[in-house]
């Protein structure tokens, strides 16, 4: 048996994937071996098959809706292969632990870690534990918390608060290059709108016919989601992009303000970076209502100010963006007090203390 093998898992949105990210050239670092499993098409392995040194296992795996479709008939079926999937990929590779980030395709990657007696240790990011960490924590060793408030919906024995992992390279923003890479100037400050991995049509086309009203306050750079660009709109200090991966970290760097959804792992990382921020969180319609909660969190703690999504209009984004300008100085006060470097040392330990022997 291998003592220095890890396998990975999560995926279905970037935001589980993203901690993996931040772990995974650690332990190349330290000289340890490099298995992923994610799913067949989502956006982890995109992401992970672009790493040197990481071997991809996709794997069939259902999808958790909370809505009724006749797929939710087939989907214990794909559990149930990807289930067997796994345990063949695990018994062939025979890590040492297993790190899952969550998502759908985390599910049957636990129970086969739990059939094949190897150690597994989740992440959870969110304020609440999502489904998917909800029917894996029975089958895994140890669950890992980002917010303290996280522990009363964990059990005790297996429950510890660590706080969220930022990867390294965004403290390694280049702000010239940043400002370069969106044709911006030093002259006005510049607002980062996210939507999310998959951008949001909403707060894009609100943006978007609001320009009149805030090109003369921000240069804006907007991540607008795969395939929802505008190619009709070319206005100076407005840049648009799908998506975007390795000039993040400058992008982060020349960013003065945000615009952005209330994912856990995004608010933790203008966080780390003492980024102002306004927060647009799914709506319950659209959502469990994590996002909502990660806000609130995020607000009492004067990190941050929210708008409900059924609030957004032309008028009331203007209004927000003008009073999140005007707050900045006391959120980024409040930040100065949060290191994300404990937290990621503290895992890294977790899992080295929790693998096979």
């Amino acid at each position: 048996m291998s003592t220095n093998r890890i396998l990975f898992t999560g995926g279905g949105s970037a935001g589980h994937v993203i901690v993996n990210l931040a772990l995974i050239p650690i332990f190349q670092k330290e000289g340890w071996e490099i298995d992923y499993i994610g799913s067949k098409r989502g956006i982890e392995r995109n992401l992970i098959e672009q790493l040197k040194g990481v071997t991809y296992y996709p794997i069939s795996t259902g999808k958790l809706r909370r809505y009724m479709s006749k797929e939710n008939f087939k989907d214990p079926f794909k559990v149930m292969k990807g289930t067997m999937q796994a345990w063949r990929i695990i018994g062939k590779r025979n890590p040492s632990i297993i790190f899952s980030k969550g998502g759908f395709v985390s599910v049957p990657v636990i129970m086969a870690a739990k059939m094949r007696g190897v150690p597994a240790v989740i992440h959870e990011s969110d304020f609440t534990p999502g489904l998917a960490n909800k029917l894996a924590i029975p089958f895994a060793n140890k669950v890992l918390a980002t917010f303290p408030e996280t522990m009363k919906y964990l059990p005790e024995k297996k429950a510890e608060y660590v706080g969220a992992i930022i990867r390294d390279e965004l403290f390694q923003g280049n702000k010239d290059k940043g400002l370069e890479l969106c044709g911006f100037s030093k002259a006005k400050p510049v607002l980062l709108i996210m939507g999310g991995s998959g951008g949001s049509e909403k707060i894009n086309n609100t943006v978007q016919a609001s320009l009149d009203e805030l090109l003369p306050v921000f240069q804006i750079a907007h991540i607008c989601g795969q395939g929802k660009t505008d190619t009709s709109i070319n206005r100076d200090g407005y840049k648009q992009f799908e998506y975007v991966n390795e000039v993040l970290k400058d992008l982060f760097a020349a960013t003065d303000f945000v615009l952005s959804r209330a994912g856990s792992n995004a608010i933790f990382e203008f966080l780390a970076l003492r980024k102002p921020m306004l927060l647009i969180p799914l709506s319950k319609e659209a959502s469990r209502g994590d996002q909502i909660i990660n806000a609130k969190s995020f607000v009492e703690k004067r990190y941050a100010r929210v708008m409900e999504e059924e609030e957004l209009t032309e008028d009331s984004l203007v209004h927000e963006l003008s009073q999140l300008k005007e707050h900045a100085p006391i959120m980024m006060d409040n930040m100065k007090n949060y290191q994300s470097e404990k937290a990621r040392d503290r895992v890294i330990e977790i899992i080295k203390n929790s693998g096979k022997k």
